[in-house]
């Protein structure tokens, strides 16, 4: 949650929910690939609810390992809401939230300490 105005991501051209994977794939206009488990993306939501109202470090919220999407719906042409199996739909993923979320090693290796990984447990 350490973006700034500057920092626009560029836009998702394609969206695709892998179920069987639970995953969801965010293929981006500059050519980068972003693979998000469903668990991860849950454990981060940026609603106020999950990660309070102040920007700062991430915070994961617990959430079942066989978590689900339920739906995902365009929010303008800026972001996406996403109802999980838990009901939980208060999350707006912007483009730009989205792609700091990115779990690659050179997205986190971009945001360094801050970046979700670091909070994200292992079991």
């Amino acid at each position: 949650m350490q973006s700034k105005p500057s920092d626009l991501a560029p836009a998702p051209t394609e969206i695709e929910l892998k179920s069987a994977q639970q995953e969801l794939s965010v293929q981006w206009s500059d050519g980068h690939q972003s693979s998000f488990s469903l668990r991860y993306l849950r454990g981060f939501c940026p609603c106020a609810e999950c990660q309070g109202h102040d920007l700062g470090d991430w915070t994961f919220i617990e959430s079942p390992d066989d978590i689900g999407i339920q739906t995902i719906e365009p929010v303008g042409n800026y972001a996406v809401s996403i109802r999980f199996s838990d009901d939980h739909a208060t999350g707006i993923y912007s483009w730009e939230v989205l792609r700091e979320l990115c779990p690659c090693e050179a997205c986190q290796s971009l945001h360094g300490d801050g970046h979700a990984m670091k909070q994200y447990p292992t079991h």
